[in-house]
């Protein structure tokens, strides 16, 4: 048995105190902490934030020998409890690591919890306590004795189930509901006075309702117990998913207060990040990649299917917005024109696929830099747009048996497997749900469609042209065939110039420069700062919209590292473009066999409930 005890140190200086006491440990016994944290796929080095580890047996101090940068060995015998003590220092506001201070405290047990090599398999407990007054503790850990405040004592089944449920510190908001007989806690830290709780339990409720259902029908899911951790902050966005909670973040100001008008637009993006969780809590928490069976906490777990786990789950985080009325089509056609457009204006698309940008996310899209729009894609974004088309192309189809086949039968399909999976099980979960060949079209090839065993040749081809593939996805013909006009407008200048600038205290600079533009033509750089115009000087990205004129060649004035340097911009600018998406008039006759016209209705109706 592993046994950690967890206290506030000193929150000034933003330390937890902690002790591991490992009961029989073996002879020169080794400890770990992990480098990254699951759901995050970046190396981090937690260990960075330890302070020297004391070591005690039978009341003597022992030699702990650090061999390498994460883990440990103490020089102790077989026999006698082994105690090791440290500090973590913990001054992260994110939802990744560990954050302390005398207002609030949080962490994941990646950054505190060492791991006691061999026994990773038993049982851990773990005893909070030592907390400022009026504190308590927001967690989804499994509660042994605790008082009402939730300082006590906590159990976990194994090394990962521990380091899988985050905790919240403080004097903080509480409130919760039942959703399919399940209890959900909402945990809201740093939230303003009037903050309507109400509202976003009823709204999240609405959620979580849908997705069970979704994943179980009418019958209970796997856990009994769920937590939303949320911590607001004056400016701030993000999640990370856990197999019985969440740890988010937004801007106290996307939050519904009591008696005042709901900023729409933030309150709605705060509701797609809830969702965007809660649906991790099946998609790659319990169905999961194959490649993370099981974790290897010392070092990254490549995978190529992100597109899959993180795309996917971003298409069905509005869907379920839509599906319980949260929003209505035109607001979620909005919502997926801007991920359309954020796909169509990264560069990388063409060069990089979104299973490589997958595999690759450790170094690419968790380290972004000036140029990564134009070294890789999103597999968030892309990621949803594979999971909308392959949506939209099964919906095209006739009748499988007794159901209509759609994307939603294909992720109940895999999740009735209950192992980890592949991307070939994707293919044969499409194959299954759709019972013919794809579409003959997205493949480009004039075949008909036939109920065999040519349909998980063809949709294992079509899989791998969508992700594993550059060609642009037939977004235009999929979503006009579902009903949605597709318009598209001249972009900004910026876009059509290929350059993405920033303006801070009258100073406007370059952020990034696309690959092929004029911008790249004309010699701007990332890190400039644009001073003038044709003599004009500029203070604000609008005033570049507003005073360049593609017809002809203008003189930029820019300072690179302390020079000053006149560039001459090249002409034409690109042909950028913008999509709006927006409902069809249905009512008006194509011209075309009404039958169509009635196919069309009938399969826009099942996507969007219009």
């Amino acid at each position: 048995m592993t046994q950690y005890r967890i206290e506030v140190g000193d929150a000034h200086s933003h330390r937890f105190l902690v002790s591991m006491r490992i009961a029989k440990p073996v002879p020169q016994q080794r400890l770990s902490l992990p480098v990254w944290i699951p759901g995050s796929y970046m190396v981090r080095e937690f260990a960075r934030h330890l302070s020297p580890l004391q070591a005690t047996q039978g009341g003597e101090t022992l030699d702990v020998v650090a061999l390498d940068k994460s883990s440990w060995q103490v020089n102790n015998g077989a026999k006698g409890a082994l105690t090791i003590s440290y500090e973590v220092y913990a001054f992260d506001t994110s939802v990744r690591t560990a954050f302390l201070d005398a207002q609030r405290g949080f962490f994941n047990g990646t950054s505190v919890f060492l791991k006691a090599e061999g026994f990773a398999h038993e049982p851990h407990h773990v005893k909070i306590t030592g907390l400022p007054k009026g504190w308590q503790v927001g967690t989804s850990l499994q509660a042994v004795r605790v008082n009402k405040q939730g300082l006590g004592d906590y159990t976990a089944c194994d090394y990962d189930a521990l380091v899988d449920h985050p905790v919240e510190l403080g004097a903080f908001w509480r409130g919760e509901f039942t959703a399919k007989g399940v209890r959900h806690e909402f945990v809201v830290a740093g939230a303003s006075p009037d903050f309507d709780g109400q509202r976003l339990l009823e709204d999240t409720r609405k959620i979580c309702e849908a997705q069970i259902g979704f994943w179980h029908g009418r019958r209970k899911p796997p856990f009994d117990h769920y937590v939303f951790l949320l911590n607001t902050v004056d400016e701030g966005y993000g999640g990370l998913e856990h197999r019985q909670s969440t740890a988010l973040i937004c801007s106290r100001r996307d939050l519904p207060r009591r008696g005042r008008p709901i900023n729409n637009d933030a309150y709605t993006t705060l509701l797609g990040l809830i969702s965007h969780e809660y649906f991790h809590t099946w998609n790659v928490k319990r169905l999961t990649p194959s490649e993370f069976a099981p974790y290897d906490y010392t070092r990254e777990n490549h995978t190529r299917m992100l597109w899959f786990f993180e795309g996917f789950t971003s298409y069905y985080d509005d869907q379920f917005l839509l599906r319980t009325g949260l929003i209505d089509a035109p607001n979620y056609l909005r919502l997926l024109g801007k991920t359309i457009n954020q796909v169509l204006s990264t560069p990388g698309r063409a060069q990089y696929s979104v299973a490589q940008a997958s595999f690759d996310a450790w170094t690419r899209y968790y380290r972004p830099d000036e140029n990564t729009a134009n070294a890789t894609v999103s597999y968030y974004t892309k990621g949803s747009l594979v999971a909308l088309c392959l949506d939209l192309a099964l919906r095209q189809l006739p009748p499988s048996g007794d159901h209509e086949p759609t994307l939603d039968g294909v992720m109940q399909r895999l999740w009735r497997l209950g192992r980890p999976i592949t991307s070939a099980d994707v293919a044969q979960a499409l194959a299954d749900e759709a019972d013919a060949p794809p579409p003959a079209e997205l493949l480009g090839k004039k075949r008909a469609g036939t109920r065999n065993a040519d349909a998980l040749q063809g949709w294992t081809e079509l899989l791998a042209l969508w992700t594993e593939g550059c060609d642009e996805l037939p977004l235009e013909t999929l979503l006009t065939q579902a009903g949605v006009t597709w318009s598209s407008k001249t972009g900004s200048v910026t876009q059509r110039l290929g350059v993405r600038l920033s303006d801070t205290g009258g100073v406007v600079k370059v952020q990034a420069v696309m690959r092929h533009s004029a911008a790249e033509r004309s010699g701007l750089s990332a890190g400039d700062e644009v001073l003038a115009l044709d003599g004009w000087r500029l203070k604000r990205t609008d005033d570049v919209q507003a005073w360049l004129d593609e017809t002809r060649s203008q003189t930029v004035l820019l300072s690179r590292d302390q020079r000053v340097l006149s560039v001459a911009l090249q002409t034409p600018l690109d042909a950028a473009s913008v999509v709006s998406l927006s409902l069809s008039d249905l009512a008006k006759p194509t011209g075309k066999d009404p039958r169509h016209d009635k196919a069309v209705t009938a399969l826009r109706t099942a996507w969007l409930g219009q």
